[in-house]
């Protein structure tokens, strides 16, 4: 079969059997250890029920993926492969668990880490030096800033480094990593590739061969491998992916447009709205602006908790990237501060009708006015 040209093919194709008498989708193989002399020997080294996610992430990627039991262990599982010191060059702001995770390895002498505002290209750039690893992340969580990752990689590249980034917000599907120069793209399948909030998974992309079995080594010996029910959700998952995400980003464009023009609200971040600052950049770099975004509540914290527990249909929950919408305030967690705004509510849009969902964060806006 002709390899598919075009990516909502290969959401439904990748990771498939192609012999006469294979069955239509892999099988789930729920043992962990063979007979010696075969393919496999251990679930913690390789198995035939990760195998089929892994080609279908690489395949959307352009590249090798490896797959990890969640979002988190696919990323300490970059950093692992450090030398012990080596200087990463992070984000301000980015995923929550990411930043404490570098923080901690900081503070144990483990890595040297330097946080910068990536969406501040120079900036960047001009602290790049020594650096061995760039990690960035875009869109970022929960700011929804776009970092420019066609130059970054260009600079660090120059610089000897290495850079890799967290796409988990754009998806393959949207934002093709490593074509834009990045060495690794790393994804919580956890979100929008699984999309159904039902499993853990991460995983980590990469054109080289070498990268690919490093990553591979690390998973064997932190035992950080996903299961084959994971593996099959994250793979069955995949294949809506591209109808899940055309409907959800339809609902998050309707929705940002709708909340700039509400009273209530102060600021919407969302790549799609032409006045946000990352707007072009991220027209040239993504293939769709995804179905994240974040709002400003001009009546403070307190208004925005009464907003994200005003809600009926919208779920006041953490995560993003499935199928239910689900909105929290992000600056009630310490560890956010002081990058996220007080009064910022994230919006992880999904595939319920627009206009319910509409109807729904009215009545919570009026609701938070009121009180």
């Amino acid at each position: 079969m002709p390899k598919p040209a075009r990516p909502e093919t290969v959401c439904v194709e990748a990771g498939r059997g192609r012999s006469v008498g294979d069955p239509v989708n892999p099988e789930v193989h729920l043992a962990t250890t063979y007979r010696q002399g075969g393919t496999y020997e251990y679930m913690r080294k390789a198995s035939p029920s990760i195998e089929p996610f892994e080609r279908a992430v690489g395949a959307l990627e352009g590249g090798h993926a490896v797959a990890f039991s969640s979002g988190m262990a696919a990323a300490a599982a970059v950093f692992d492969g450090l030398a012990v010191g080596a200087r990463v060059l992070a984000p301000t702001v980015a995923y929550l668990g990411v930043r404490e995770l570098l923080a901690t390895r900081h503070e144990r002498g483990l890595l040297d880490v330097l946080f910068v505002d990536q969406t501040d290209t120079r900036a960047t750039i001009a602290a790049m030096d020594g650096a061995e690893l760039v990690w960035t992340e875009t869109p970022n969580n929960p700011l929804l800033g776009i970092t420019d990752l066609a130059a970054l990689a260009a600079a660090a590249h120059e610089r000897g480094a290495r850079i890799a980034v967290d796409a988990t917000l754009a998806s393959p599907l949207l934002q093709r990593s490593l074509d834009l120069g990045a060495d690794l793209a790393m994804h919580s399948a956890t979100k929008s590739l699984a999309g159904h909030a039902d499993v853990l998974l991460g995983v980590v992309a990469t054109r080289e061969e070498a990268d690919r079995e490093a990553l591979v080594g690390q998973r064997t010996m932190t035992g950080a491998v996903p299961g084959p029910f994971e593996s099959f959700l994250g793979l069955r998952g995949i294949r809506t992916l591209s109808v899940r995400m055309e409907r959800c980003q339809a609902n998050a464009a309707e929705l940002a447009a709708r909340l700039s023009n509400h009273a209530a609200v102060s600021r919407v971040r969302y790549p799609g709205l032409a006045d946000h600052p990352g707007h072009e950049l991220a027209a040239r770099q993504m293939s769709g602006f995804g179905s994240m975004l974040s709002f400003e509540i001009g009546a403070g914290a307190e208004a925005a908790d009464a907003v994200c527990r005003g809600a009926r249909l919208i779920a006041n929950a953490t995560s993003l990237g499935g199928v239910e919408t689900l909105m929290e305030r992000r600056g009630r967690y310490v560890e956010e501060q002081p990058h996220v705004p007080a009064n910022l509510i994230r919006l992880s849009v999904g595939c319920e009708h627009v206009e319910d969902l509409w109807s729904d964060l009215e009545g919570a806006l009026a609701a938070a006015r009121d009180r």
